[in-house]
């Protein structure tokens, strides 16, 4: 089989297309033939050893994969040969084949896409934690989001409308917003503003907004963080822009905010059952169509390094995805 091996960890630029032996399943895995990966901006720290987990040389990249069951272990009983299947897997999914284990399978329903089911682990994982669990959010609340037109931000849009509630888009240009809109955004304003805290603080009656999904930081930060009511929720969600902000904690004080950290990777392990009621809520709303992906560019196999440059050069406007089909 083919697999785009990362050998030594000197960027995404240096990985290689090889021939390798398909693996075994255990007697608690199955051996999936691949047909989409999905791919995320770690995707090139993890090239550089510079992400949080470091896997063992060789490996491959991409977190996020969707295909067909090959080969089942003698224990799993749950899955058959033929069932179409989505899995977070954290590495390793730039392959023809892999073996995973079981419990950490999805079922894709008809209806749904190979696509889009590798579409919706991490980014819409991470906002259906973010919004549902850490903020509360509710029908009718404000939501601003920064970065929303890239894969985080545009699924934040997305889960934030499909709840109910207001989304605002935060992006760096009126074709971003106007992508955020066909999303579910209810309006947006220039991440580069000098009135991007006066225009925010116009919503609720001009109390402001009630949550921020930050997924920028840097400069961002405080301005949102004023911007924020009585109550308010700050969501900490990544640092885009490459400068982790310092928060003025008087103002914490003073507007009873809320500050929570929006670590998808821990929750998944601290609250395994969350996270699966989640991704299955997702499948659901998904064959619904009341989530819709923005795929931006379906590349194959052999173009894995340019696919991952996009990224790396934060270019990508929603999910950049590695297919096996051809």
């Amino acid at each position: 089989m083919r697999a785009i091996l990362c050998k030594e960890l000197t960027g995404h630029k240096h990985l290689t297309l090889e021939q390798i032996e398909a693996p075994v399943p255990a007697e608690d895995e199955v051996l999936i033939n691949v047909s989409v990966c999905a791919l995320n901006f770690f995707d090139t720290l993890i090239t550089k050893g510079k992400y949080q987990f470091k896997p063992d040389l060789p490996f491959s990249p991409g977190g996020e994969i969707a295909g067909t069951i090959e080969k089942t272990g003698k224990n799993v009983s749950s899955f058959q040969i033929g069932d179409r299947v989505m899995a977070y897997i954290g590495s390793g999914g730039l392959r023809e084949q892999i073996t995973v284990s079981a419990d950490k399978l999805f079922k894709i329903p008809d209806k749904v896409s190979d696509e889009v089911a590798a579409s919706l682990s991490i980014t819409y994982g991470t906002a259906m934690h973010g919004l549902v669990d850490r903020a509360g959010l509710k029908k009718d609340q404000t939501v601003a989001v920064s970065g929303a037109a890239g894969g985080a931000g545009l699924a934040a849009i997305e889960i934030a409308s499909a709840i109910g509630a207001n989304p605002i888009a935060i992006a760096s240009s009126e074709e971003k917003i106007n992508l955020a809109k066909k999303h579910g955004a209810i309006g947006g304003i220039l991440s580069g503003d000098a009135t991007l805290k006066q225009q925010l603080k116009t919503f609720n009656n001009g109390e402001g907004v009630d949550v921020i999904y930050d997924c920028i930081g840097g400069e961002f930060a405080e301005p949102a963080l004023r911007a924020l009511k009585w109550n308010g929720r700050y969501l900490v969600v990544g640092f885009a822009s490459g400068d982790i902000p310092e928060i003025p904690l008087n103002l914490v004080l003073l507007k009873g905010i809320h500050i929570s950290g929006v670590f998808w990777g821990r929750f998944i392990k601290e609250q395994n059952e969350d996270f699966r009621n989640h991704i299955n809520q997702l499948l659901k709303w998904s064959g619904e169509k009341v989530l819709n992906p923005h795929i931006e560019a379906v590349y194959p196999l052999e173009q894995s390094s340019e696919a991952l440059d996009v990224l790396a050069n934060r270019k990508a406007v929603g999910k950049i995805l590695v297919s096996m089909k051809n």
